[in-house]
C-alpha cells in the first residue's frame, strides 16, 4: 500500500506544501479539489499565476505593487503629498487603505532590521526614501508615519529610522499603541488600526 502519493499529484501537493501558511493537510485537499475541478477553472487558475509573475512589478517611486509604474497612489493627484506613510511590505498599505483614515503617499521599506535573520539598514529601502525626501518631492514633505509592526523588529526599524530622519526638521510619527504587540498590521481590523492612525504619536 503507497505511504504517499507520486507523479503528478505528488508534485502538486509538495508545490502548496512550501507556500506560506499551508501545510501538507491543506496542501492535499488542494490538490484533490484541483483534481475534481473543471478543466477551466484550473486553467484560469495556472495563467493568474503566470500573469502575476510576468505583469505585477513594483512601483519605482514607493515600492508597492503595480502592473503600471509609478503606482496608482503615487499618480492620484488627490492624495496628501506632505505625508509618507512608512510601511514593512506592500500587503501592509492595503491594510492602511481600508480604514479610510489615510489619504498619503507611501513608501515600502521592504522589510525590518533583523540581525538575527541578517537583514540590516542596507538591505532595506530606507535609502530610497532619503533620495525621495531630498528630491522635488520631499521638499513638500512635512509628515512621515512609521507604521511598522509592533514587534521587536518593527520596534528596531522605527527607532532607527526616527533617529536618522531626526535632523531633517519633518515631524516624525508613529502609530499609536492600539495595535497588539506582536502582531502584524495585515490581521489588525479596520477599527483598531483607523484609531493606531488616528493617534499616531510623534517621536
Amino acid at each position: 500500500m503507497p505511504t504517499r502519493y507520486d507523479g503528478a499529484l505528488r508534485d502538486v501537493i509538495d508545490a502548496f506544501s512550501s507556500l506560506p501558511g499551508i501545510g501538507p493537510k491543506g496542501a492535499q485537499r488542494i490538490a484533490f479539489h484541483l483534481l475534481g475541478a473543471d478543466e477551466e477553472s484550473v486553467n484560469n487558475l495556472a495563467q493568474s499565476i503566470v500573469r502575476l509573475k510576468t505583469s505585477v512589478r513594483f512601483c519605482q517611486i514607493c515600492g508597492n505593487v503595480c502592473e503600471t509604474s509609478p503606482c496608482i497612489i503615487c499618480v492620484d493627484p488627490r492624495r496628501d503629498k506632505t505625508v509618507i506613510c512608512t510601511v514593512q511590505e506592500p500587503k501592509d498599505i492595503m491594510s492602511v487603505e481600508k480604514t479610510g483614515e489615510y489619504r498619503g503617499l507611501y513608501h515600502v521599506l521592504g522589510g525590518a532590521i533583523n540581525p538575527m535573520a541578517n537583514v540590516g539598514p542596507s538591505d532595506l529601502r530606507i535609502a530610497d526614501l532619503l533620495n525621495r525626501l531630498r528630491g522635488e518631492e520631499g521638499r513638500q514633505v512635512k509628515e512621515i508615519i512609521l507604521a511598522l509592526n509592533p514587534d521587536i523588529e518593527g520596534e528596531a526599524t522605527a527607532t532607527y529610522m526616527a533617529r536618522l530622519l531626526g535632523d531633517t526638521g519633518i515631524k516624525i510619527t508613529r502609530l499609536a499603541y492600539g495595535l497588539p504587540v506582536g502582531s502584524d498590521l495585515e490581521y489588525a481590523d479596520e477599527i483598531t488600526l483607523g484609531r493606531a492612525l488616528a493617534g499616531r504619536q510623534e517621536m
